[in-house]
């Protein structure tokens, strides 16, 4: 499996956890959260700690005073199983957080990011303190985009799957006329003087969007338009010498603004492909074509998924990163154990009742994505995850649940039954 398809299942990881770390609530201040960079000293973090043991001792209220001391020990113990730190850092949350019921549970999570984390932070606060982790999941390609034609320019950026637009303007440039007589060069000499006006306005803007603390922000530039002022902008002496060293593609789109900078982004796609917005894009649209072709190469929904998956038919499973499907392990009377899907806040319980009428007992609920990222490799298959933030990727979660995959096989999906629908044959 590759490291791109890991790092990926990482990042789905680390974001499901800081959602929930995000919502944790406590009763009082006794929530801890710790981050160390890389090469960070852990005596020095254990001393830190004694010392927040000493002051945290003079609380005035019992309970929170006896939860605070309760956390601080808790993370000098799990400090001490670490010798030294982690090359990318280490950061560990620990403390008292609320569930559902409005009861009070120990959390303790400790891990090693994916990548180095340089922030030092030390919070005894009433929740957990995600921040840092959160930037840390931010893609760190970052494009941007510079999108005119003869109506007006518009900047954006496309970082992973998000993009941004952060200025625009339009502009209004005098048009070609036969008119004039002896004027006539006079009205040519305004019209390029117009044209050439708003080149230099475009370049201005580019190096306040693009450009901070004498640094160019983005690691590569795409210059798209409908008209020649692309390439004009790209040659000119008034366009920054550090952006125009930075210019990955220059591209023709049919529209302007928010439409050009979308088609922009697709057209630009070879030259970004490592952002993930355009490697969603890519999947889906060779899933949709798939689709098309009806030769049978596909599946979707989570029960299709289940069958081609036991067939190991799955070689690219495509999975909705917030897919809230809950897969349930039943077990009836006679200790048989079967599979049910629901969606969390689902009133309906039918799943609950047996063939033949009896209740069944949940001996294992876990979220569907969790279970197939735990398990995708066990049946050959590569995983990836998708968003419904492209037009795709919405199509995707709402036309097929946002479960699928393509097949190396054709499978009859009506011959082959779930496990739990399998008749009991006596010899």
């Amino acid at each position: 499996m590759s490291t791109q398809a890991d790092r990926n299942i990482e990042i789905w990881k680390i974001k499901k956890l800081v959602k929930n770390l995000h919502e944790a609530r406590g009763n009082g201040t006794s929530m801890i959260s710790l981050i160390m960079p890389p090469k960070s000293q852990i005596p020095q973090y254990t001393k830190m700690l004694t010392d927040e043991y000493g002051t945290a001792s003079n609380i005035k209220s019992r309970v929170n005073r006896l939860s605070v001391l309760s956390a601080i020990s808790s993370t000098q113990q799990r400090l001490k199983m670490y010798t030294r730190c982690p090359p990318n850092g280490l950061v560990i949350f620990c403390g008292e957080a609320m569930n559902s019921e409005g009861k009070l549970r120990k959390l303790l999570i400790d891990f090693e990011p994916f990548k180095p984390i340089n922030t030092s932070l030390y919070l005894c606060d009433s929740k957990f303190h995600v921040e840092a982790l959160a930037e840390l999941m931010e893609s760190d390609d970052r494009f941007g985009f510079i999108v005119m034609d003869g109506n007006g320019a518009l900047f954006g950026t496309l970082s992973g799957n998000t993009r941004e637009v952060l200025a625009k303007f339009t502009v209004d440039l005098p048009k070609k006329h036969g008119r004039g007589g002896q004027s006539a060069l006079r009205f040519a000499r305004l019209r390029d003087e117009k044209r050439h006006n708003y080149v230099r306005k475009v370049a201005e803007v580019a190096v306040q969007c693009f450009i901070t603390n004498d640094k160019v922000n983005v690691n590569g530039l795409v210059l798209a338009g409908s008209a020649d002022f692309k390439n004009i902008l790209s040659g000119s002496d008034l366009f920054d010498l550090r952006l125009q060293q930075k210019i990955v593609q220059i591209v023709d789109v049919s529209y302007g603004g928010e439409n050009g900078f979308n088609q922009a982004i697709e057209l630009s796609g070879e030259s970004l492909s490592n952002v993930k917005f355009v490697q969603e894009k890519k999947l889906l649209s060779k899933y949709f074509e798939e689709i098309a072709k009806d030769q049978g190469l596909y599946c979707y929904g989570h029960e299709d998924t289940l069958k081609a998956l036991d067939a190991s038919a799955i070689e690219t499973l495509i999975v909705w990163e917030n897919l809230e499907l809950i897969r349930y392990t039943l077990r009836d009377g006679e200790n048989n154990e079967s599979i049910a899907f629901a969606m969390p806040d689902s009133s309906n319980k039918d799943y609950l009742i047996g063939k033949d009428g009896q209740e069944l007992e949940v001996i294992d609920e876990k979220p569907f994505v969790e279970w197939l990222a735990e398990n995708y490799t066990d049946y050959g298959a590569t995983l990836e995850f998708v968003t419904d933030k492209s037009s795709e990727g919405s199509q995707f979660v709402r036309g097929f649940g946002g479960v699928g995959g393509l097949l190396r096989y054709k499978l009859n999906f009506e011959q082959l039954v779930d496990e739990s629908d399998d008749e009991f044959y006596s010899d």
